[in-house]
């Protein structure tokens, strides 16, 4: 605290300029919860706050990363959290909006002040299997303030299903296809669309998919060009990378 009077005292006086001022600030502050340090200020850096990942965290852990953040003013994104723990979780801090397909809580204490984001994420998948990575996706897109779209169980086992709707999505800003088996359809999508494709594979498959593998590496052997992957089950990691290349690209439209 003494560090931050004496660089705004310093502003006051005219030694430090504005520019200096908000490039200390940007690293500050974290709070040490011992377990965990919570980052506030990385929605300044950032432009979005820290999210919560659920797994590997009790819920009284949760609770007090999250309630860390609701007193600082943040929007909470829990991911990765089953029904038992969200209920664990909400009933120590209070009412939040649980997501049972994306398997996510969340908590909006405040709307940004700046103006949405142009675009519309695409979120698409293949069968009804993939539903629960495509919703984490969509989700946090839509969480981080972007319209979503979604296009699902339109595989390539009846690709008749997602040329029904090529001309709507043709309008999209960004794509995430969500696939298992041998992954093939994010390279589809991509043949069809203007738009950055992110691919993301899943784990359902036989066993010859090796847990999502196959369709990894089909994904990152695609033929078609503009196709990024996301790691195996990775919809929040789609989601948020959507979200960041729909706000660079596409700007923001006039409140």
């Amino acid at each position: 605290m003494e560090k931050i009077e004496q660089i705004l005292l310093a502003f006051k006086d005219g030694g430090k300029s504005m520019h200096e001022v908000l490039e200390y600030l940007e690293k500050l502050p974290f709070e040490d919860l011992c377990f965990a340090k919570v980052d506030h200020h990385r929605c300044l850096r950032r432009g979005f706050a820290e999210v919560i990942y659920g797994e590997g965290k009790t819920a009284d852990q949760i609770a007090e990363i999250a309630q860390a953040m609701i007193k600082f003013g943040s929007n909470i994104l829990i991911t990765r959290v089953d029904k038992q723990k969200a209920q664990a979780i909400i009933a120590l801090i209070g009412p939040m909006e649980y997501h049972p397909q994306a398997r996510s809580l969340t908590l909006k204490q405040e709307e940004s002040a700046e103006p949405l984001p142009q675009g519309t994420i695409h979120v698409i998948c293949a069968g009804s299997s993939d539903m629960d990575v495509a919703e984490e996706a969509a989700l946090t897109a839509e969480f981080m303030g972007n319209k979503v779209k979604r296009n699902y169980d339109v595989g390539i086992a009846g690709i008749h299903r997602l040329l029904s709707a090529w001309e709507e999505l043709r309008k999209g800003s960004v794509y995430i296809v969500v696939a298992g088996m041998e992954g093939a359809l994010p390279g589809v999508v991509a043949g069809l669309v203007k738009g950055p494709v992110i691919a993301v594979p899943t784990s359902v498959g036989y066993g010859a998919s090796f847990g999502g593998v196959a369709a990894l590496l089909g994904m990152l052997n695609s033929c078609s060009p503009g196709v990024s992957v996301v790691n195996i089950d990775n919809g929040f990691g789609a989601g948020y990378l959507a979200a960041i290349i729909n706000r660079q690209s596409y700007g923001r439209a006039e409140p």
